[in-house]
């Protein structure tokens, strides 16, 4: 608080639990107490403002909020006290805080300072990535009073980045030790939900989380289903509620109601339940699939034991969590970068899994790049880690990029359709399902129907992302994004969703043609289908080339070892016999 008191910029990384929001108010309080004006703090989450402005309120702090949640009288008396010098602390999201009409409103008002909580959002390297933070760089240049960056992750390169981006000048950096000594760290690897559920229910008991004792346990789940799923396993053996952002507005202040006052008091939760909850006595936190961060995981897992005393953090781990965040990063990343640096960030979670090193070192050197003596208490201190051999088989890294003809065929595909699709769905039909839903939106009958059959689903899927961020596909739709060619105009079918076959191609030269003929004998022959003789690209191809030797075939894409073996003579004397008679 020197640093602040003092006017300097500061950024500080303290874990969970730290006291990062006592280390910005005291200076507020302590400036606006010296005739300098309120403070401003940017917070990204309304129930964390209000969480915020009401224990400051209790201690006859004069804090206020702007939000979405306010209506208009609400708003306007928060506005006329900013202006009329009545506030110690103003939070608002970063969305408002950037928008031109607040930065104006501003303007107006007396500010001593910036606070800036959950900074590592700036950061496209960090684990919670935001692109409005990115503008508050503009907010400060503009404010021109001393900032305040707060986070409880931030490795030194998101550190370094918070500075640059927010322009602070010369700033004091600040973290704080993240050995906490009653904290009991542990991995128990796990591939099947059935045994998971046995670690959770034996772990909840051990903790006196139950029926027998007091505290509280929060159980986190990578996806919604999994939430649901897991809450009604727990319900006939703990009083549990479950909380996720598919659920509405009442029914997560009642889950979360019912959490703080104890009457449930175990809570299974997605990453949306948790930041700025403060309970004390949560003895116990599971992660019941593998989050996809050590950042994430350690926010998470920071949230017990807040009262000094012992508490347990279980990370249960298996390989298809990996597989699963990968598909939750596809589906949220927008660009090659983000999905490239989401792999990095899961990459570490992994390692910190599979470790063989105390818990608690690890930690503080991921975040500080220092470590402190052994904590003797995780499971690899207490020498209880599992070993090499019971953990699962790493499981593949990212799968591999796509040749420029397999590429071509994916666009060739989105080309022929006559309506935009899912992701998913075009990868199936590309590898060749069968299935209902792949028929009723006719995508059995495009051309490219089973061309990438050798290639897995991810691959595709993968290369879709890739021509998204490319920009030579577009998304449409929001609620069920699907893929389309960008710029080209969508044009239904009357029928409506009915499925409308593509037009069969038409080939405009005689070896064209001759190369289609010879194609549809060959499939015939081998009872395969003709796109697995070779493509309509390959035609092209080799009508536009004319190779007429076999590293001239080798040059053709989609055509491997395999089918030049098998096809290469034939397709060089069509090709000679149509070069001397043209």
């Amino acid at each position: 608080m020197t640093a602040a008191e003092a006017g300097r910029d500061v950024v500080l990384v303290l874990p969970t639990g730290g006291g990062k929001s006592l280390c910005y108010q005291a200076p507020a309080l302590a400036a606006r107490a010296q005739g300098k004006g309120l403070t401003l703090v940017v917070s990204p989450l309304i129930a964390l403002m209000n969480d915020q402005v009401g224990r400051l309120r209790r201690h006859g702090v004069a804090a206020s909020a702007l939000n979405s949640s306010q209506d208009e009288l609400e708003e306007r008396e928060v506005i006329a006290h900013l202006l009329t010098d009545k506030l110690d602390l103003l939070y608002v999201s970063p969305e408002r805080a950037v928008a031109d009409g607040f930065r104006r409103l501003l303007g107006r008002a007396r500010l001593a300072g910036l606070a800036i909580d959950e900074a590592h959002c700036i950061s496209q390297w960090g684990h919670d990535f935001r692109p409005e933070y990115l503008r508050l760089g503009a907010l400060k240049t503009t404010l021109a009073v001393p900032t305040m960056a707060l986070t409880a992750t931030a490795t030194a390169r998101v550190r370094d980045e918070i500075v640059r981006s927010l322009g602070l000048v010369a700033p004091a950096v600040i973290c704080g030790d993240f050995n906490r000594a009653n904290l009991r760290f542990a991995v128990q690897p796990s591939a099947k939900d059935h045994e998971r559920l046995q670690y959770l229910f034996a772990a909840i008991h051990d903790a006196g989380v139950d029926a027998r004792g007091g505290g509280r346990a929060i159980v986190y789940c990578a996806t919604r289903k999994k939430v649901e799923a897991v809450a009604t396993a727990l319900k006939d053996r703990v009083p549990v509620v479950y909380y996720h952002a598919g659920r509405s507005d009442h029914a997560r202040a009642q889950a979360q109601a019912a959490f703080e006052r104890g009457s449930k008091r175990v809570m299974v939760a997605t990453n949306a339940f948790g930041m700025g909850v403060d309970q004390p006595d949560v003895r116990l936190i599971v992660h019941f699939q593998t989050p996809g961060s050590v950042e994430a995981y350690y926010q998470e897992a920071g949230r017990a034991g807040r009262d000094g005393l012992a508490a347990r953090c279980l990370l249960l781990f298996g390989g298809a969590d990996l597989v699963t965040q990968r598909f939750l990063s596809r589906k949220q990343a927008t660009t090659a970068s983000l999905l490239a640096t989401r792999e990095r960030l899961l990459s570490g979670i992994e390692s910190y899994a599979r470790a063989r090193r105390c818990r608690q070192q690890m930690l503080a050197e991921y975040f500080t790049g220092t470590t402190g003596a052994p904590c003797g208490s995780c499971d690899v201190c207490a020498g209880v880690a599992p070993t090499a051999e019971v953990l699962p088989t790493p499981i593949s890294r990212p799968p591999r990029p796509l040749a420029g003809g397999e590429v071509d065929t994916i666009l060739a595909a989105v080309a022929a359709l006559r309506r935009p699709v899912g992701k998913h769905l075009l990868a199936r039909a590309l590898r060749g399902s069968r299935a209902r839903a792949v028929k009723r939106r006719g995508l059995h009958n495009l051309p490219q129907h089973g061309a990438l059959r050798t290639i897995d689903e991810p691959a595709i899927i993968a290369a879709v992302d890739a021509l998204l961020a490319a920009e030579r596909l577009e998304r449409r739709g929001v609620k069920y994004p699907t893929v389309w060619l960008a710029g080209r105009p969508v044009r239904l079918a009357p029928s409506g969703d009915r499925p409308v076959r593509p037009r069969r191609r038409r080939f405009q030269s005689d070896l064209a043609t001759a190369l289609a003929q010879y194609r549809q004998r060959a499939a015939r022959r081998l009872r395969w289908k003709r796109y697995m003789v070779f493509t309509n690209a390959v035609i092209e191809q080799l009508d536009r080339e004319r190779p007429d030797s076999l590293p001239g075939l080798f040059a053709i894409r989609g055509l491997g070892p395999a089918k030049i073996e098998r096809f290469g003579a034939d397709l060089l004397q069509l090709v000679r016999s149509h070069s001397l008679s043209s």
